[in-house]
């Protein structure tokens, strides 16, 4: 028993060390089927909010390049999208302003079918890509 206690002590001492130099990130990806009702661009905020990731990845915002503007949620200053000319499709990443991230290189299409970001969370380089893939079509 003596044996088993040190060792998880010794286990809780890695894991301590490990959580200082990593930090917790937590990434949630919802696919919203569009955003343009006030209504629901408000309980998505709202839900976004309570679940208070550090980056959060959204599809089929359904928004058009005019529409940048409604995407904005307090504590997530950095919202990068990619939208289309049409309100279909869309695709968008926000990043809490809780964490330290720099952005070195942003990659889009102009159809709003993906978005992929790199740079440095926490001093570590990370990519984030989203991408919305819609059916092509029917089975014939």
């Amino acid at each position: 028993m003596g044996r088993e206690t040190k060792e998880m002590q010794e286990n809780q001492k890695t894991s301590d060390k490990m959580a200082a130099l990593s930090p917790h990130i937590s990434i949630i990806t919802l696919n919203v089927n569009g955003l343009n009702s006030p209504i629901k661009r408000h309980r998505v905020a709202g839900w976004i909010k309570k679940q208070d990731p550090t980056i959060c990845c959204l599809q089929e915002t359904h928004l058009s390049s005019k529409d940048k503007h409604r995407l904005r949620v307090k504590g997530w200053k950095m919202i990068l999208q990619a939208n289309g000319k049409q309100k279909k499709a869309g695709v968008a990443i926000l990043i809490s302003d809780k964490v330290d991230f720099k952005i070195r290189q942003v990659k889009r299409d102009k159809e709003g079918q993906y978005i992929m970001i790199k740079g440095t969370l926490h001093q570590e380089e990370i990519t984030i890509l989203i991408l919305h893939s819609p059916n092509s079509g029917t089975f014939q």
